[in-house]
């Protein structure tokens, strides 16, 4: 799986006008699956979010997850980070799993992170979104975790 972490003050996504997902100081996770991606996958890259250590301790280090300060995940599916600019001008795809088999992954993440975190926003899978945030930081980290 590929995912996107941008550590924000905030951040919503908007469907045709209506906020469908919010959440205050926290992570938006852009997420998308791969072909050969299953939900074990999905698990291992979800610890490795909760845990990841890059919100500021009291000395102002990086030097507390998710977990630690309590703050809110925000889930995008995003399958144009599997994009192919090797060759021309146009993008390709056939890096991301099928529509079907992603949004297969993309749920089962969403349903793990709900177990496992408090505070889980979601876009929705397939819908043309407006992603608002406010990164702060800012800090961005690509995440990669494969079969």
């Amino acid at each position: 799986m590929i995912s996107l972490l941008q550590r924000v003050s905030e951040a919503r996504v908007d469907i045709d006008g209506e906020t469908v997902g919010a959440v205050g100081p926290g992570l938006l996770l852009l997420l998308c699956a791969e072909p050969d991606d299953t939900e074990g996958v999905g698990e291992r890259l979800l610890a490795k979010v909760l845990k990841l250590r890059i919100f500021s301790d009291e000395a102002g280090k990086m030097n507390r997850s998710l977990q630690d300060v309590a703050g809110g995940l925000l889930i995008v599916s995003q399958f144009t980070l599997a994009a192919d600019t090797k060759s021309g001008n146009r993008p390709g795809f056939t890096g991301a799993a099928p529509p079907e088999l992603g949004e297969a992954l993309y749920e089962a993440f969403v349903r793990s992170a709900r177990a496992a975190h408090p505070v889980v926003q979601t876009g929705r899978f397939g819908a043309d979104m407006k992603v608002h945030l406010v990164n702060d930081g800012p800090v961005t980290i690509p995440l990669r975790i494969t079969a």
